[in-house]
Order: C-alpha cells, then sequence, then structure tokens
C-alpha cells in the first residue's frame, strides 16, 4: 500500500478515536498528517470514504492478529487469543478506539457492518476454539456479551492502564468460565460443554 496514504489513515485513525467522525475535518486530518487537503481528496475522495477505509485497516489488522493458532485445551487457547488481541490494543490504540468508540450514528452502513464483522468473526473464532458446531441460543448470548466485556475492558484499559494486562487477561478468562456457568444452570448442552473445557 502507498505510504503517504497508511500516514493519512494513521492520522485519521487518531483522530477519529479522540474525536466523533462528524467532528473531524478533512483539513484536521491533512494537518496532522503534514499533507494538504488536496492529498487526502485524492486518495479518499471524502471525509466519509477516509473513515470507512481507516476503519476497515483497522479491523482487518485487528482480525489478523486472532486467526487461530489452534492446538491448545479451548480455555489456554482462549487466554492465548486473548493475548493477540491485548497485544493490537497496545500497538494500535488509536484504531482499537476508533472501531469501537462512537453511539448509534457511527454504526449505520458500511461502519457498522465493519465493526459487526469484526465480532461475528470473533464470535466464529471461540465458537470454534469450543468445538461448537451450533450454539444454543443461551450459548450464543452468553458468548455475544462476553465479547462485549472483552472490547469495554479495553476501552476501559487503554484510558486508565492502572490494571496489569496479564491480570486483565486472566480475569477476562475467568469471566468467560463464570458466564458459561450461569449459562449451563439454564441450558444442559451449555453443562456438557463446561465439562469438555474441564
Amino acid at each position: 500500500m502507498d505510504r503517504r496514504r497508511e500516514e493519512l489513515m494513521a492520522a485519521a485513525l487518531e483522530l477519529f478515536s479522540q474525536r466523533d467522525a462528524e467532528d473531524v475535518s478533512i483539513d484536521d486530518v491533512a494537518s496532522a498528517a503534514g499533507a494538504s487537503r488536496a492529498l487526502v481528496y485524492h486518495y479518499f475522495g471524502g471525509k466519509q470514504e477516509l473513515y470507512v477505509a481507516a476503519l476497515r485497516s483497522a479491523a482487518e489488522q485487528l482480525e489478523s492478529r486472532l486467526r487461530p493458532q489452534d492446538g491448545g485445551r479451548p480455555l489456554d487457547e482462549l487466554a492465548s487469543g486473548l493475548k493477540r488481541y491485548f497485544d493490537f490494543v497496545e500497538e494500535h490504540a488509536a484504531g482499537f478506539a476508533a472501531l469501537l468508540r462512537g453511539g448509534p450514528a457511527n454504526r449505520a452502513g458500511e461502519v457498522g457492518e465493519i465493526v459487526d464483522g469484526v465480532r461475528q468473526r470473533l464470535f466464529r473464532m471461540i465458537q470454534k476454539q469450543m468445538r461448537v458446531e451450533s450454539p444454543s441460543p443461551l450459548l450464543r448470548i452468553t458468548l455475544r456479551s462476553w465479547i462485549a466485556s472483552v472490547e469495554t475492558a479495553g476501552l476501559d484499559w487503554l484510558e486508565h492502564r492502572d490494571v496489569e494486562r496479564a491480570t486483565l487477561e486472566k480475569m477476562l478468562v475467568d469471566h468467560m468460565v463464570a458466564l458459561l456457568g450461569v449459562a449451563a444452570a439454564h441450558d444442559p448442552s451449555v453443562e456438557l460443554l463446561m465439562q469438555d473445557l474441564a
């Protein structure tokens, strides 16, 4: 990819991680990247195209980190995946924050598809790690709730950094086990899954 285009996207991600997209102008991005307004338009045509390209880039980087490594116990694989997830959070803070930040206005159209796409791939990865072909409704809700917790924990950790990363990652694995335990009390198939995980 063109180096100048990458620099513009990096500058945009940094700005989008700090402010709502509607509060960031093409001039802001050009200034942050040390480029001309014309150059931004040359590569992206407009702010929405830049925003979508920057978020897609962040999503692709995150997803490449999350590809399952395979070969361990499900909870060990989950812990390994979390470590790679938080490696991305730490190394690409702006991209992660921009990807997940914002209210409903930022969740429509292409932007919503990018964010939901990341969540769906994460869901499928966890499902594969747990060796579940087709999750029951309660297991589906449990896994999606956990993914939301991981996203929130990542944003909170970026903002405060007052918890050791290893402690947070371990707590999130324990959180998954606890959520599955609650679901198992209401769903025999999750109870069987818990036995397999143990």
